[in-house]
C-alpha cells in the first residue's frame, strides 16, 4: 500500500536548499519515491492552515517512507534543510 508525504517548507536560504535538493533527489529516486507536486500553486479552502510551499511525495509504502526517512542518507541531508529552512511533514497511508 502507498504512503504520501505531504512537506509544508518554509525556505530561508534558497541557494543552500538547492544543495539540499541537489542530495535528496537521487535519495529518493533510490528509495522508490516519486514526487507528485513540488512547489505548484496551491489555494485553501477551509481552515486557517496558511501553507508555505508545498510538497506531495508517494513512496511504495509505509516502511519505505521510515526507511528512507529515519535512515542515514536522509537524516544527513535533513540537516542541511534543517539549516536553510523550517518543515511540517505529515504521511498518511493510501488505499
Amino acid at each position: 500500500m502507498s504512503a504520501y508525504v505531504i512537506f509544508d517548507v518554509e525556505i530561508r536560504d534558497p541557494a543552500r536548499y538547492r544543495e539540499f535538493m541537489a542530495g535528496v533527489k537521487p535519495a529518493l529516486e533510490a528509495a522508490g519515491a516519486k514526487y507528485l507536486a513540488r512547489g505548484g500553486a496551491h489555494k485553501v479552502y477551509e481552515g486557517d492552515w496558511q501553507p508555505r510551499r508545498i510538497v506531495l511525495l508517494e513512496f511504495p509504502s509505509v516502511e519505505a517512507w521510515e526507511m528512507f526517512y529515519l535512515g542515514p542518507v536522509y537524516q544527513g541531508l535533513k540537516s542541511i534543510r534543517d539549516e536553510c529552512s523550517s518543515a511540517r511533514l505529515v504521511s498518511v497511508e493510501g488505499l
